[in-house]
């Protein structure tokens, strides 16, 4: 059963917000995809100090490449068949392609055979955003999807921990 468009209670901390549903997800972040017509989008958003010491960049490298939960997640994506391009890389954080940076925020991009996935990093200097934008190329997706943003919601909140704890102990340590 595919979750209804709405807010999301986050187990992992108090100082997180999750939304599901396009219409949910505010315009700021929204106008920096340009997936069309997205079958699933999600939005979970961090508070911590200082966020906007770290670029969006370093931030999506924290998120996907250091913290513990982002370093598993290939095995999962290889698995739906995304295709995902060198590691490390300068021009993709964590196998996904760097399409797009601006002041800000950071668009990465892959696909598999089924579906095509977006996400976007957004910070500024009260908290640090990741949107997953998803469309279903194919029919299979509609079914491969619901499981999966399952495991997805339960992950990017924890990413999220994972990689604000670290910026916050490299804070109170500097």
């Amino acid at each position: 059963m595919e979750m209804a468009p709405g807010s999301l209670e986050t187990e992992e901390n108090s100082n997180q917000e999750g939304f599901v549903g396009l219409d949910n997800i505010p315009v700021s972040i929204r106008t920096l995809d340009t997936l069309p017509c997205p079958d699933y989008v999600d939005l979970f958003t961090a508070r911590t100090r200082g966020a906007a010491a770290k670029t969006a960049e370093q931030w999506a490298r924290a998120l996907l490449e250091e913290s513990a939960t982002g370093r598993s997640a290939p095995i999962l994506w290889r698995l739906l068949g995304l295709r995902l391009g060198p590691m490390p890389s300068s021009d993709h954080v964590q196998g996904w392609k760097i399409a797009d940076r601006g002041d800000g925020w950071i668009r990465v991009e892959t696909a598999s055979w089924c579906m095509t996935t977006h996400a976007v990093v957004q910070v500024d200097d009260r908290q640090v955003s990741l949107a997953l934008f998803v469309r279903f190329d194919k029919p299979m997706a509609a079914i491969i999807w619901p499981p999966v943003s399952r495991l997805h919601r339960r992950g990017a909140p924890v990413m999220l921990h994972q990689a604000v704890k670290a910026h916050e102990a490299a804070t109170r340590d500097s």
